[in-house]
């Protein structure tokens, strides 16, 4: 029975990441848990506002120099306008022969939406936690700072159009890194019991027998 829970909570996990209608794109770089948060930031945003905010996280290797505006063309038919969408790209080319890659973007569908936020207040958020030497996994960085860089946009937003906002994080950072840290730890500790850690208990148990 045990077996059978975490089979379809990993199934879920990894399946249920293309479901999200603000995720344009998912590469598997964003849980399902946080993209829960961000849909319920996203549906208030767009009931107070009217303003979409789509999230883009890709592992395409975007070549050096690529037009973002090009890039998102793809997209338009999934799209409602106003809308602005978050591009996290973490192996995109900055320059060849450079180690490091990774893009970040935000593409409004129009240039009046580019005076309802401040772009670097928004994308700060993925150099704070991604840069951030310590013992929290890669997958919890990228889950927190997409939904802070997401909340921050949302909150602008809201601020700009004079309404204000009640699922956004603040400035809860500090404990929704702690959070995912522990679901990554826990979930990574209940499946290697249950298909290496049981099984081979079970073996030097009853081996001999």
């Amino acid at each position: 029975m045990i077996k059978a829970v975490a089979r379809v909570t990993l199934l879920a996990c990894l399946f249920s990441l293309s479901v999200s209608a603000h995720f344009l794109k998912n590469d598997y770089l964003i849980t399902p848990k946080a993209t829960a948060v961000l849909d319920q930031i996203s549906n208030e945003l767009t009931e107070k506002t009217g303003i979409t905010v789509y999230a883009v996280a890709t592992t395409e290797k975007l070549k050096e120099g690529l037009n973002l505006y090009n890039y998102v063309k793809q997209f338009e038919s999934k799209e409602s306008k106003p809308n602005i969408i978050l591009i996290f790209a973490p192996s995109a080319i900055i320059k060849k022969g450079m180690s490091q890659t990774g893009r970040l973007g935000l593409i409004p569908s129009s240039a009046a939406l580019k005076d309802t936020y401040v772009s670097s207040d928004v994308l700060q958020y993925f150099h704070a936690f991604i840069g951030s030497k310590d013992s929290n996994s890669l997958q919890s960085k990228y889950d927190v700072a997409m939904l802070q860089a997401y909340s921050e946009l949302a909150d602008e937003l809201a601020a700009y159009k004079g309404v204000k906002l009640e699922s956004t994080l603040k400035d809860n950072s500090s404990w929704i890194v702690t959070f995912f840290a522990w679901i990554v730890r826990i979930g990574a500790v209940l499946l290697f019991w249950i298909y290496f850690g049981r099984p081979l208990y079970r073996r030097i148990k009853y081996g001999k027998r």
